[in-house]
């Protein structure tokens, strides 16, 4: 187990110092399907991630699909937004900073009936990248015999998401939505032993379909309760792989874009759970509890087991008056705490993640279109033998438009 763990940290600071434009914003991006990535809309980042029950009367909240119908009517939704990421990643030895910037998400949302609503929304689900130079590694333990291991990693898992909501009345409404993974990774390495040197190119297509349920119920005007399930689901998995070995005697292709099913991904089952309370229709008190069953997956990873996950996030805001002549009034102001288990389990040892963020939510119109903006500071891991610690700034931007649709002329 020491040798794995001696191999993790090697790994994991070859591939930030090889590669720190990377799109993953994580060394912890070489488990599993890559660093998940989970899009938080509007001014959702701001309030920890807490937003299963909130209502989507002022952005598109998809954390919850069952809020899509408290958009107004005949008005019609669309986002976009991005995240720029500066991380520092530490060992007891050394500190290697990288800075990023990627998409986040791009989504539109309308009603269709005074009780229905839709939404299409595009994100990133996971992304891994990592490159590893000239590794030394020893053959067997005590021996002085080594070989050199150079690895290139590349590519992720998008996520479309369909969502419809339904009214069933003033206080209870329901959401169904169908998150559709698909996307590839690759995997470059050649392994050399004295004159020998063994390349193995490998991409994996991954795909996959998870049905997600949502609820939302309105105890009183201030009070709103909210519900997220999400269904296991199985990614299947292709491989394509090549391999050639070089030596002294020439060049020979032991296999040429082989393809073969390889093992499937499982993603757990996801329970989340949310209140909102309001105060005088200026204070606002959100809180989310998510578990994720990945015990019950049954699944490892090279360096690690998956093990149960739970998510806690707080968030606050505050907004003097939504309708006001004063500009300064109508302006959001949100703040945030959340922690993060992980999944992941190291020489048993937790891959936590805990941050606090502050934003704001600032109007360019009458109705509902506004530019969002939040600040996170977290850290993830800590320093042991086994693990590094990273801590990161985080700045999201969102912009929503809002437009009215459908709607006749008065004059003509």
């Amino acid at each position: 187990m020491k040798n794995r763990v001696s191999f993790l940290v090697l790994v994991i600071f070859s591939s930030f110092c090889a590669y720190s434009q990377s799109i993953a914003t994580s060394p912890y991006s070489l488990y599993g399907l890559g660093s998940l990535y989970e899009a938080n809309f509007g001014l959702t980042p701001a309030l920890g991630t807490a937003g299963i029950a909130l209502s989507s009367d002022g952005f598109i909240n998809n954390k919850n699909a069952a809020s899509l119908v408290d958009i107004p009517t005949n008005n019609f939704f669309f986002e976009i937004g991005g995240v720029g990421i500066q991380s520092s990643f530490e060992d007891n030895l050394r500190i290697e900073k990288r800075n990023n910037f990627q998409f986040s998400h791009f989504a539109f949302a309308f009603p269709i009936t005074s009780k229905s609503a839709f939404s299409f929304a595009l994100t990133p689900y996971s992304s891994s990248s990592f490159k590893i130079s000239e590794l030394k590694i020893p053959i067997i333990d005590g021996n002085n015999e080594y070989y050199y291991l150079n690895v290139m990693g590349t590519g992720g898992l998008n996520n479309l998401d369909l969502s419809y909501a339904y009214k069933l009345s003033n206080k209870l409404s329901l959401g169904f939505s169908a998150s559709v993974l698909f996307g590839n990774t690759t995997d470059e390495r050649t392994y050399t032993i004295s004159n020998s040197v063994t390349s193995i190119d490998k991409k994996v297509n991954y795909r996959g379909i998870r049905p997600i349920f949502s609820s939302q119920f309105k105890i009183n005007p201030s009070l709103t309760l909210g519900l997220n399930v999400k269904s296991p689901t199985r990614v299947n998995a292709v491989k394509i792989q090549s391999v050639t070995v070089v030596n002294d005697t020439g060049s020979s292709s032991l296999e040429t874009d082989e393809q073969s099913d390889t093992d499937d991904f499982y993603l757990p089952l996801d329970i989340g759970l949310g209140f909102n309370k309001s105060f005088k229709n200026k204070f606002n008190v959100t809180f989310d509890y998510e578990k994720s069953f990945w015990n019950d997956t049954n699944q490892s990873d090279m360096y690690g087991n998956f093990s149960d996950q739970e998510k806690f996030s707080l968030g606050f805001s505050y907004q003097k008056a939504k309708t006001s002549r004063s500009y300064f009034d109508k302006i959001k102001f949100a703040a945030g705490v959340h922690y993060d288990t992980g999944y992941l389990e190291v020489d048993n040892k937790k891959i936590n993640d805990r941050n606090f963020s502050i934003g704001a939510s600032l109007p360019l119109d009458r109705l509902s279109s506004a530019l969002f903006i939040s600040y996170t500071y977290g850290s993830k891991g800590e320093i042991t033998n086994s693990l590094i610690q990273e801590n990161y700034h985080k700045l999201s931007l969102s912009l929503n438009l809002d437009g009215v649709w459908f709607v006749r002329k008065k004059l003509e």
